[in-house]
């Protein structure tokens, strides 16, 4: 019986079998949100905590794929690799080549570095990746077999190096694209709302996928597909690939299993409890053939209308949420006709959703102070402004 592989073994004793450090990533003040939906996934991990701009914890490679399927409020899963002091770069080119790289690296594979410091004596960002490459290299060279003739290496993961007070900490990146990349939409929209912080507000808003959403200003259908994925039970990240599947570790059995294991608390929809709407038929259009080719379009009806032409009561006889992402930025001429349109949709809410939950995007602070309703304020990033996210019951 023919031996097994040494570097293999080396790769199931220190990544597959280990109990690891993880970092998920989020967005500004959602760290509680997705420390809440970590622990709810009543994974074996441990000494879980939430920290700014993300949530730490330990756990074995199968609960960092679990990680990446099913967080919906976190923006990449982190592994943690090494972790380190340096105040010279000399330090940094003897450390680099003693990470055992080969273990989670792909061989002939050039990663990208992304480097940032806080309060520390080396400060040039790409004088210590380029440290960190020479070590890289080192394993790259000895893992290629080539005939002495040079080799084209593939583009490799990304390596996050962080460095705050002198000490460094080296991961790998799991997730590969961001997690709000879904793999549902590749129909293009102006300024669409980022699916990390649409999940985040249902979440706040205490959608559990059972009560009616009106989505009346869909664009792309963030808020919709967002809803969807929690009303079918279908994890986020169902639709695409990660980069973990490129490791030298990743387990495929493993991960069909897990998939398949997801696959049997799908549930069924009879009837759509989810209407988008949007005055753009070229936007219900592109929607809806997304939800074709993705069999979603049981649990979402496409509406082409206008929010101001319809009543709540034309679609469902329950009262539910309703989540809106009005034009404003680069989607309107100036900044007046956009407070001017958001001060027409509170003032029409107020008169038809009487008893209806609310997500409504406010494009600036001060437009909050206008609202009729007493709504609770979240403070949210979003292609370069800083729009407001409130969420409340319209009374």
């Amino acid at each position: 019986m023919p031996s097994e592989n040494p570097l293999l073994k080396r790769i199931k004793r220190h990544v597959i079998g280990r109990r690891r450090p993880y970092f998920a990533a989020t967005a500004p003040g959602f760290e509680s949100l997705c420390f809440n939906e970590l622990k709810a996934l009543e994974l074996p991990i441990k000494n879980a905590s939430a920290i700014p701009g993300g949530v730490e914890f330990e756990g074995r490679l199968t609960d960092c794929y679990r990680a990446n399927l099913h967080l919906r409020t976190a923006s990449r899963i982190l592994m943690r690799i090494d972790q380190f002091k340096a105040t010279s770069f000399r330090q940094i080119e003897k450390k680099a080549p003693e990470i055992p790289w080969e273990l989670y690296l792909p061989s002939k594979s050039s990663p990208q570095i992304h480097t940032t410091t806080q309060h520390c004596r080396l400060y040039h960002t790409d004088a210590i990746g380029e440290r960190l490459m020479k070590g890289i290299s080192k394993h790259t060279a000895e893992d290629s077999d080539s005939g002495g003739q040079a080799e084209r290496l593939l583009p490799g993961p990304k390596i996050f190096v962080r460095g705050v007070d002198d000490q460094f900490t080296i991961s790998i990146d799991s997730s590969g694209e961001p997690l709000y990349k879904r793999g549902l939409k590749i129909h293009p929209g102006t300024a669409p709302l980022r699916e990390t912080i649409a999940a985040a507000a249902l979440l706040l808003a205490g959608y559990r996928g059972t009560e009616p959403v009106i989505d009346p200003m869909c664009g792309t259908g963030t808020f919709s597909l967002e809803a969807a994925l929690t009303a079918k039970n279908i994890p986020p990240g169902w639709f695409r690939e990660f980069a973990f599947m490129g490791w030298p570790s990743f387990q495929p059995k493993k991960w069909e299993h897990l998939k398949h294991q997801c696959q049997t608390h799908f549930t069924s929809q009879q009837t759509p409890t989810i209407f988008a709407s949007d005055k753009d038929p070229a936007a219900c259009r592109r929607l809806e053939e997304r939800l074709t080719e993705n069999r979603l379009a049981n649990v979402i009806q496409v509406i082409n209308q206008d929010f101001f032409d319809f009543r709540p009561h034309d679609l469902t006889d329950q009262t539910g949420l309703v989540a809106i992402n009005p034009p404003y930025g680069r989607r309107l001429e100036n900044r007046q006709k956009s407070d001017q349109l958001f001060m027409r949709i509170c003032t029409h809410l107020k008169r038809e959703y009487q008893g209806w939950k609310l997500i409504l995007i406010s494009p600036n602070k001060k437009l909050t102070q206008k609202v009729p309703f007493k709504l609770t304020t979240y403070p949210i990033s979003h292609g370069g402004l800083r729009p407001v996210m409130m969420i409340g019951t319209i009374s």
